[in-house]
């Protein structure tokens, strides 16, 4: 998709993130107005319609009777099948019997679908700006990160919950931290293949991640969202302000400290790159991009100010989560871990369409390294503690070496 990037402008006049994108032509998949049209909407305005982001083809826009909504299509297996539209469905079923307005867990509202095509139609939420939109203008403040953790906690309450998809989370790849398959290694870049030889070759770091998924099996599951990041939050246009979490593809019961990992793990990744990007929380002046041309004292200095500055952030979610759930008590070590290994997938994520990795890449992966090996320690700095528990001082990344700034003293092989 080609991206058509649009800014609106505060009465401050300061530029507003909207990522926009030239979405696939509709006459490719036909199976979306047949689909619109058997539900009485009309098919999309060609004209009037845009994409977000993400790996599945989107259509956002008003129908040719004005309504105005979402349609995404999801891959069918060679068999027919098609096990992510199956878990986002079960994700509505379960939603549907809370009580209404009773919890702070929103989704945009499903209109219809069809199984055998893979496509699904939601009411367009107005006005909406993603999450990582509203992280890079500074907006995804600490009220809004409580939000945001209400919903994930209300989110694992839910239940019970017999018809949810019990298969294992695909991440971490295990077999993928001994060997790339030669199908992955064509599919991706040199960057992306760099960066898992950082996982590969950390024995340390592979020893963590078996051992969390083999712990993974002995803790008490609940409804998980299991790809959380901040662009699966959409927040509803100023009057309102909802806060809505979507894409439910890879729902399913799993250990819920999975998303509570997650969201933490992509503040920690943020605070990484923060520092060097254009965002709203940057010092105004001109950065060099990536961290290229910056000492390595300067990358230390820079990311270990970014972090203090971010982690009410996550502190605030675990408030939110707290209020709406009491969690088991390994959950606090657990997240952590997770968030971990969260800081490894953004860092193979974002170097897509790189052929190195660049300083602040390797900055993020030795963060994740230092949370990933000491997970109880990260718990307490993170915030991610108990009622009643005696916290110390929260203890920041310790001393760094060349090949990860920020890491614990201990570097990859």
């Amino acid at each position: 998709m080609t991206t058509l990037t649009t800014v609106s402008t505060t009465t401050t006049e300061q530029p507003r993130t909207r990522q926009r994108y030239r979405p696939t032509e509709l006459a490719t998949v036909p199976a979306v107005n047949a689909l619109l049209e058997r539900i009485g909407l009309g098919p999309l305005d060609a004209e009037a319609v845009t994409a977000f982001g993400g790996r599945n083809d989107n259509w956002a826009g008003p129908t040719t009777t004005g309504e105005q909504v979402f349609v995404k299509t999801v891959a069918l297996l060679p068999d027919g099948g098609c096990p992510e539209l199956e878990r986002a469905l079960s994700f509505e079923e379960l939603a549907a019997r809370r009580p209404p307005s009773a919890s702070p867990l929103r989704s945009p509202a499903l209109i219809g679908a069809d199984r055998a095509a893979g496509v699904t139609v939601h009411r367009l939420v107005p006005g909406a700006r993603s999450g990582a939109e509203l992280a890079l203008d500074g907006e995804f403040d600490d009220e809004l990160c409580r939000e945001a953790g209400r919903a994930v906690g209300a989110l694992h309450g839910l239940g019970p919950a017999e018809d949810v998809d019990t298969g294992e989370a695909p991440l971490p790849p295990l077999a993928w931290l001994k060997a790339l398959p030669w199908s992955a290694v064509q599919e991706r870049s040199m960057a992306q293949i760099a960066a898992w030889q950082l996982v590969q070759d950390d024995t340390e770091v592979v020893a963590a991640l078996h051992r969390l998924r083999d712990l993974e099996k002995t803790v008490p599951h609940a409804p998980t969202h299991c790809d959380l990041r901040f662009d699966q939050f959409i927040r509803a246009e100023e009057g309102t302000g909802d806060l809505y979490l979507c894409d439910w593809e890879e729902f399913r019961l799993a250990d819920p400290a999975r998303d509570v990992g997650a969201f933490a793990g992509e503040w920690l990744f943020h605070a990484a790159y923060s520092v060097f990007a254009p965002t709203g929380e940057g010092t105004g002046q001109p950065e060099p991009a990536a961290g290229f041309g910056l000492t390595h004292e300067e990358i230390v200095t820079r990311g270990s100010a970014s972090l203090r500055r971010h982690l009410p952030r996550i502190g605030a979610f675990w408030q939110g989560y707290l209020e709406s759930r009491t969690p088991d008590a390994g959950l606090p070590e657990r997240a952590a871990a997770y968030a971990g290994w969260h800081m490894y997938d953004r860092l193979i994520a974002t170097a897509e369409s790189h052929a190195t990795l660049n300083p602040v890449a390797r900055a993020a992966a030795g963060i994740g390294r230092t949370v990933l090996l000491d997970p109880a320690t990260a718990a307490r700095t993170l915030g991610l503690t108990l009622p009643g528990t005696v916290v110390s001082a929260p203890v920041l990344p310790g001393p760094p070496l060349p090949d990860h700034p920020l890491s614990n003293g201990s570097s990859p092989r």
